[in-house]
């Protein structure tokens, strides 16, 4: 007999999730951001735009990172410790800050909130207009996801919706919300099976100890994120990186009690990450491929959609990792014992 999943305030914010991206949607559709920003981006007032975050906020940044990059403007993507400890040369008004914090009160990200004044314009992320970094920015944009008490997962999802239409506006392309509007279709069709899902990883994590979530291009957002969150939930280890990472010394590690989890990615990615899932089964490891190409009914299985809110669908099979370790091993996922929901110390 399967154990059962131990219900709590985690598994109630992960079925909130579409709930969340259908407001955060909505909110943003009477949302506008000021064309000045887009415009000093291409006349050089700002030389240059500076993404900071921790944590999953850090990783929910990646692909707003390779859009603006993308369209030839220049991009640092610091975490927000390391920006304290340097880096003086970006403190100046030739500078777009965007900082993301879902509190919006952790140590770090109050600490920059300090020095607010030195940048040409700070944009913060919070899921609180009250908190600290909502006060201190010059344009807040929220994440209407309401309390989250446990891992990050709904604010995680609206994040990256945010950042999604942020990025386009910036760059002044289309602005468009039908995408963001397909996504959370998509997430919430996963998890009305989410029993299913979950019913199904049972038996892939029986001796499971340590899990890596590798990809490529925006699914590096997942896999950090990814990473972080396994951690978090189930106290199992768990790591995140590049495909390409992962060959570079970690492919040693595959064996019957190694779990990893590969994201397809686009047609270029997609023959590399299977021989990648080729070679780890060869070698005796587990490995499995998340995205449009597997198992329709499954688990691992994720609806095409644009690449740029592919991110929304990704984190989901991870949750439902998640839920199965934490059932297999008799706990509620997602229960902070040591660490706590907000970090006040750097």
């Amino acid at each position: 007999m399967s154990p059962p999943v131990i219900e709590g305030n985690y598994l109630a914010d992960l079925l909130a999730q579409p709930d969340v991206l259908h407001g955060v949607i909505d909110k943003l559709k009477s949302t506008r951001i000021d064309p000045s920003l887009g415009d000093g981006l291409r006349d050089a007032r700002f030389r240059r735009v500076l993404l900071t975050g921790m944590g999953s906020s850090l990783h929910a940044l990646y692909p707003l990172h390779r859009v603006l990059s993308g369209a030839g403007i220049t991009s640092h993507w610091i975490e927000t410790a390391e920006l304290l400890l340097g880096f003086d040369f970006i403190y100046n008004a030739d500078t777009l800050l965007i900082g993301v914090s879902q509190s919006g009160e952790s140590a770090e990200m109050v600490t920059l909130s300090q020095r607010a004044g030195e940048f040409g314009h700070f944009i913060g992320i919070t899921n609180s207009r009250e908190s600290t970094l909502g006060r201190a920015a010059n344009t807040t944009l929220t994440l209407e996801a309401g309390p989250e008490s446990t891992v990050s997962c709904k604010t995680y999802v609206s994040t990256l919706a945010v950042l999604n239409w942020l990025g386009a506006g910036l760059i002044q392309a289309d602005t468009d919300l039908t995408e963001l509007e397909q996504a959370e279709l998509a997430v919430r069709n996963y998890l009305a099976r989410w029993r299913d899902h979950v019913q199904e990883l049972l038996p892939l994590v029986d001796g499971i100890t340590s899990v890596f979530i590798t990809g490529r291009g925006n699914s590096l957002a997942t896999a950090g994120t990814g990473g972080l969150i396994l951690k978090e939930s189930t106290r199992q280890h768990a790591e995140g990186m590049s495909a390409a990472a992962f060959r570079h010394g970690p492919l040693e590690m595959a064996g019957k009690h190694v779990l990893v989890l590969i994201y397809e990615g686009d047609e270029t990615t997609l023959p590399l990450h299977r021989r990648l899932a080729d070679d780890i089964a060869n070698g005796g490891g587990q490995a499995v491929l998340i995205g449009p190409n597997t198992n329709p009914s499954g688990v691992f299985h994720l609806p095409s959609l644009p690449a740029s809110v592919m991110p929304i669908l990704e984190i989901l099979p991870v949750q439902m990792l998640s839920l199965a370790i934490a059932a297999r091993d008799g706990f509620e996922a997602g229960r902070f014992e040591r660490a706590s929901k907000i970090t006040n110390i750097s």
